[in-house]
């Protein structure tokens, strides 16, 4: 085996504690600012190796396509545990939002792969290639693992009593080897691209995510109901949709294997254009503690870590509750639907309008308009038609807030990607793209849980019979709602605990923007460049 080495994240060590908040702050005020000649070498430094080449070679070309297709096989399952079975498990399972809190626990290894991504990077086959090493055994095991969990999960669905244990598990280790490939696919995104196209690998992840997502859970959401499929496929209706989840996932499993077969055969891994030199496991442990180490990383870290407060409840919570509001599936996954070809359209400009002296101007821009659309999101989810119709102007809304959403999110996480891009040490290039980006993630991860969670306890809701002993009794929780139907009865909400949340929410994410993300992202861009490089011991 040979040695190589990227560089990931550690989660203990990047909270700012109120000491290290104050160290920020001092060296902002009380130490000497960057000098006029070390800003312009920031901004000569964004400008060159951010913006992308006006034009693009035949081999950048078909390694973008290559990058989109890898970054669309994450996409797939990460849509699956993020998207469709929490929707399938709220409509078709009838379970609480605490329930659907524990399956949320299934997304922490992609949230969390700084753990194992300097092994990732260190241990490879050089025959095979320091990234194929990876991304092919991979692709493999997920490709069997879709396979099996293909000929069974049906099954599982359709018992009275869900084991949400073993879903969580299964979906644990699906989004483990997602995570995996993710490190090696973006190690090789610095790589693959020529220099001066390189911030082209924001724009492809966007894509290629963006696409295994939104096929995963926007169409698959469609045509696996009946009510969509039986409206526009059918003559005679059926009581199911055209695609079942397990002949979906034997589909997957398919191109998993077809793709990776190419790569193994077709796809030759050609050398690094930036040095890649060998080190042991233990020497990239060592250097991740010196990165978080970093005073500047440390503020960072805890941005990346903070920032997705304010609109974990939307993303976690809305369209569930219009689900269990009465919003069909399909119009739910028709607005998505519609939205997803403004996602490609974002995500090809965004990568423009991130290039320049303040590369995350337009982040800071998008943080602000996302926080409106959250509590524009809210009000729709009050403002649900009594009648439970819905009618053409409120769905017109559903979408516009929708679309505006997805627009705020994609021009903030490629604004966010490019920066990522242009700080990275290329020499530890991958695990130092991986560091910040899981950090990322698990800024939008660890909250999820506990705003599902937060739900549940903050409503109120007692079923309209009374149980054995002529008490009122409760049916905010799974239990009380099963009894509730056993007896005829309906929950009836006296306080909803999703505005409570998604208010606490927006109002947090407000007070983070104005007191600490907005000045810490301004000092940040106006560090020298060359303190992002890690020092020589």
């Amino acid at each position: 085996m040979a040695s190589g080495y990227l560089t990931h994240k550690k989660r203990g060590d990047t909270l700012l504690g109120d000491d290290e908040r104050e160290e920020l702050m001092m060296t902002r005020r009380g130490s000497p600012s960057p000098a006029p000649e070390d800003r312009s070498e920031l901004h000569s430094s964004l400008q060159d190796d951010s913006k992308p080449s006006s034009s693009i070679s035949s081999q950048d070309t078909w390694n973008f396509v290559l990058l989109v297709v890898l970054y669309l096989l994450q996409g797939v399952p990460v849509g699956l545990a993020f998207g469709s079975v929490p929707f399938l498990l709220k409509s078709k399972a009838g379970m609480s939002y605490s329930q659907i809190a524990v399956f949320s626990l299934a997304n922490y290894p992609y949230s969390m792969k700084f753990l194992w991504s300097p092994i990732v990077d260190a241990v490879y086959n050089q025959e095979l290639g320091r990234r194929k090493s990876w991304i092919v055994p991979i692709q493999l095991l997920t490709g069997f693992m879709f396979l099996w969990l293909g000929t069974n999960i049906d099954y599982w669905l359709a018992q009275e009593e869900i084991q949400i244990g073993t879903l969580t598990t299964v979906f644990f280790i699906l989004i483990f080897f997602c995570a995996t490939q993710d490190i090696a696919v973006d190690g090789w995104a610095l790589t693959l691209l020529s220099k001066e196209n390189v911030s082209y690998a924001s724009t492809a992840q966007t894509i290629g995510l963006n696409s295994g997502y939104f096929l995963s859970f926007t169409v698959f959401l469609a045509f696996n109901s009946p009510e969509f499929s039986n409206k526009y496929f059918r003559e005679q209706p059926l009581d199911v949709g055209l695609v079942p989840l397990g002949g979906y996932l034997k589909f997957w499993s398919m191109l998993y294997f077809a793709i990776t077969l190419w790569l193994v055969f077709l796809k030759k891994e050609e050398r690094s254009h930036v040095d890649e030199s060998a080190i042991d496991i233990k020497s990239v442990y060592k250097i991740i503690i010196r990165i978080i180490r970093l005073p500047h990383m440390k503020s960072f870290m805890l941005v990346l870590l903070t920032a997705k407060i304010g609109f974990i409840a939307n993303s976690a919570v809305t369209a569930l509750k219009l689900l269990e509001k009465g919003f069909s599936k399909e119009d739910l996954a028709l607005a998505v639907l519609i939205d997803f070809p403004f996602q490609i359209i974002f995500g090809y400009y965004a990568v423009r309008w991130s290039s320049g002296q303040r590369p995350l101007k337009p982040w800071l821009m998008a943080f602000c308009a996302h926080l409106v659309c959250c509590v524009v999101a809210m009000l729709l989810v009050y403002n649900f038609p009594s009648d439970g119709v819905v009618t053409s102007g409120y769905f017109f809304m559903v979408l516009a807030t929708t679309v505006t959403t997805s627009f705020t999110s994609t021009v903030a996480f490629v604004s966010m990607g490019a920066f990522m891009t242009v700080i990275a040490d290329p020499v530890i290039g991958g695990t130092y793209m991986t560091l910040l980006n899981t950090l990322s993630n698990f800024g939008g991860t660890w909250p999820r849980f506990f705003v599902l969670g937060a739900v549940d306890y903050f409503t109120v809701s007692t079923c309209s019979i009374l149980n054995d002993n002529e008490d009122v009794f409760s049916c905010a929780n799974e239990p009380g709602k099963s009894l509730c139907q056993d007896l005829d009865g309906q929950c009836v909400i006296q306080r909803d605990g999703y505005y409570y949340v998604s208010s606490m929410c927006v109002l947090i994410g407000s007070m983070l923007l104005v007191l600490y993300i907005a000045p810490t992202i301004r000092y940040l861009e106006s560090l020298n460049p060359k303190l992002w490089k890690l020092p020589k011991e």
